[in-house]
């Protein structure tokens, strides 16, 4: 399989010059590799691929990832993130690593690592229904600005508690960082099955983030009181939610698959991205075992 001819779709959502410099760059390198075939990104938007790559090459930050893994639908494959952006956590290399690690890249030298994603369903009160595929976090906030909303969460069938708030963040592993790490949720590591909830400026003191098993099917509604809310999917999709709507989120059939190459590690991004001080005592086992 090592021997074998890899298939690789290079994607660059994002217009800035830089991005469009280094994926010209990366094109020409790419097209010219010998035991590399290169996917353009054309052919993949137009659905005309023979089959699908080895692995998804993403150019930007995590934002250029949600889209690729929002366009590859319930047909994920293997996405490796590049950095042009600022603070990402599932864009690895920078371009120059990139190029110095494609020995290994052509060699297979990556593991695939699987994350959960979400299925988040509206269920209206005219009967009809929505369905949207996730990996960050489903938002259910105020319409208008300067507005509270009441939200009701139940767990399995279970209430669970109302929260009145400016909004409310369900999100997976992966999502922690984002939305849900703004409004003071955790950080929680990228492969354990679970999911946070965390309420967006909530307006009582004893309404704080709550963590429970991505088995469970949460069901979200608007209190009577509420007026007119917004459920927003990984900022990709934005539908107008109204008292008497259900939403349900769980756990989904697919999973997010990351590439990641040996000596990257879940706690050295953090240190990376979120400039903790001090150096971390990694030990030397860290190449060998950082990824698991």
């Amino acid at each position: 399989m090592a021997d074998s001819e890899l298939r690789l779709l290079l994607v660059a959502h994002a217009d800035g010059d830089k991005v469009k410099q280094v994926a010209a760059e990366l094109t020409s390198l790419l097209q010219s590799e010998p035991g590399v075939s290169l996917i353009s990104q054309a052919v993949w938007e137009s659905g005309r691929m023979s089959s699908p790559p080895d692995l998804v090459v993403v150019l930007g930050g995590d934002g250029s990832i949600l889209r690729a893994c929002h366009r590859l639908g319930r047909e994920q494959q293997p996405i490796l993130g590049i950095n042009l952006g600022r603070l990402g956590f599932l864009a690895d290399l920078t371009p120059e690593e990139f190029r110095d690690r494609l020995p290994q890249i052509k060699a297979r030298q990556f593991q695939i690592v699987e994350h959960l994603m979400f299925e988040c369903v509206i269920r209206r009160s005219d009967g009809s229904s929505q369905t949207f595929l996730g990996l960050n976090e489903t938002i259910i906030c105020a319409a208008t600005a300067l507005q509270m909303i009441e939200v009701r969460l139940n767990i399995n069938g279970e209430p669970v508690t109302n929260y009145s708030c400016d909004g409310l963040v369900i999100s997976t592993p992966v999502g922690s960082t984002a939305h849900s790490l703004a409004a003071g949720g955790p950080m929680v590591r990228q492969n354990l099955p679970a999911f946070v909830i965390t309420p967006i400026c909530p307006h009582s003191l004893s309404n704080r983030p709550l963590v429970d098993h991505a088995d469970c099917v949460y069901s979200l509604s608007l209190a009577d009181t509420s007026r007119d809310a917004l459920l927003v999917v990984d900022g990709q999709d934005r539908v107008s939610l109204s008292v008497g709507d259900v939403v349900t989120v769980s756990k989904a059939p697919v999973t997010f698959k990351l590439a990641k190459l040996p000596g990257q590690s879940y706690y050295s991004t953090l240190h990376r991205k979120l400039g903790w001080s001090g150096q971390p005592n990694y030990p030397a086992r860290l190449a060998n075992d950082s990824i698991r």
